[in-house]
């Protein structure tokens, strides 16, 4: 057992709502800051001369890069472990607390004056994220199952969503004081750092020991895994859509924005209200039986997203910014919330790992679009031409995933659901 877990004074260390308060905060600021914080600052950025439109798409490229390796790592954890002799695993809630304080410091750094490490700065924060991500995402779920209350792993998804609506007030409030993305920077990072020092308690002190596993588990398991091989992977595929599906508009709304809407008061609060339909999404998911079929659930999230996608072609006004933003939101983090669920209905033997894999093939999809879009606006040779092509794609790539869920349904149906 872990210096951690003999720590632990007993069950009422912590109750469930401090574990997923604990895991929202966390998920908050690597999730929120320390991936989607460019976002806000990115017209500030723009607005001083210190990137273009380019530089900004592969500025963006390099934090989710930095997240796909993260994942595909958080993956071949169990290969590299027994490759290193099978020492002790890593502790999950001391990775967590490492990659809150690497996101705090990696946060500040970009406040220096040197663009030519910023590149370097958003690849490691999208490590950071990436681990922070995958190692409290199952930590939590982890804890809160031991606790008899797994149906509240949801609320921990309200973290993002909180990160999101808290960057994109603050970027606007630094705009209206005058300020410049350098200011912005230094703002979010001590905004990380102070959020880090919030859930560094329960992370040390939050965690109850796993159940001693019964002796017939592991058969049951190894079972399971290899009747479900094709199931995953029409799993890993549909989340893998909803990697690229999301990711242009998410990182280009408040440029396409100001694009189409120059003159209008309400820019700045397009992005926080996409981080308001993260938050009520995420805690929407709570009230879901976890008896039912996630993957019909995550078809359906598909659906509304691609519609929230397509709103800003069909409609660019401002009610078609408001409803395409708070739909892109709604179910952002319910997406990853059902997969998870699945992932441990099906991988319940290895999966941290598996987690790792979906994400390292959302990162994929994240990887893709900001560089896709600059080569669309280069062919095109317009901005708002490039956008459109994009998130044309967009759409149709997250409707992809909904034919990956479905089929997924119709052939590996749940016993005890229709």
């Amino acid at each position: 057992m872990s210096s951690l877990s003999s720590a632990v004074p007993g069950p009422a260390a912590y109750g469930h709502w401090a574990i997923a308060a604990a895991g929202a905060i966390g998920l908050a600021t690597a999730m929120g800051i320390g991936r989607f914080a460019f976002t806000p600052l990115m017209p500030m950025m723009l607005h001083d001369g210190v990137i273009d439109l380019a530089g900004a798409s592969w500025l963006a490229s390099a934090n989710y890069l930095g997240y796909l390796l993260g994942a595909v790592l958080c993956t071949l954890q169990p290969w590299l472990w027994r490759r290193l002799g099978n020492p002790p695993p890593p502790d999950a809630a001391r990775m967590v607390r490492a990659g809150l304080v690497a996101t705090t410091l990696l946060t500040l750094a970009m406040a220096l004056p040197w663009p030519a490490l910023w590149p370097a700065l958003r690849f490691a924060a999208g490590v950071a994220s990436a681990f922070v991500f995958v190692y409290i995402s199952g930590w939590c779920l982890a804890q809160l199952a031991r606790r008899g209350r797994a149906a509240l792993g949801g609320m921990i998804y309200v973290g993002p969503g909180t990160g999101i609506v808290l960057s994109g007030l603050i970027a606007g409030a630094v705009v209206a004081a005058g300020g410049d993305a350098h200011v912005g920077w230094l703002v979010f990072g001590a905004l990380a750092a102070a959020l880090t020092l919030a859930v560094r308690p329960v992370l040390q002190r939050g965690e109850l020991p796993a159940p001693a596993p019964a002796a017939a588990a592991g058969t049951v398991a190894t079972g399971a895994m290899a009747a479900s091989r094709g199931e995953v992977a029409l799993l890993t595929l549909g989340y893998g859509c909803a990697g690229f599906g999301y990711i242009i508009t998410a990182t280009f709304l408040p440029v396409i924005a100001r694009a189409a809407l120059p003159a209008s008061p309400w820019l700045d609060l397009f992005w926080p209200i996409f981080g308001l339909g993260v938050i009520v999404g995420a805690m929407a998911t709570t009230r879901v039986s976890l008896a039912g079929d996630m993957r019909r659930l995550l078809a359906l999230c598909h659906t509304v997203q691609a519609v929230g996608v397509a709103m800003s072609l069909v409609s660019p006004t401002l009610a078609g910014f408001v409803l395409g933003s708070l739909l892109l939101g709604l179910p952002f983090t319910a997406i990853t919330y059902f997969a998870m669920q699945e992932v441990r209905r099906l991988r319940p033997a290895s999966a941290a790992s598996t987690m790792g894999l979906m994400t390292a093939l959302y990162g994929i999809g994240q990887v893709l679009g900001p560089p896709l879009v600059a080569l669309l606006i280069a062919w095109s040779g317009s901005a708002a031409r490039g956008f459109a092509l994009a998130l044309m794609v967009a759409a149709g790539t997250l409707l992809l995933g909904v034919v990956f869920y479905l089929a997924s349904v119709r052939r590996y149906p749940k016993a005890g659901v229709r």
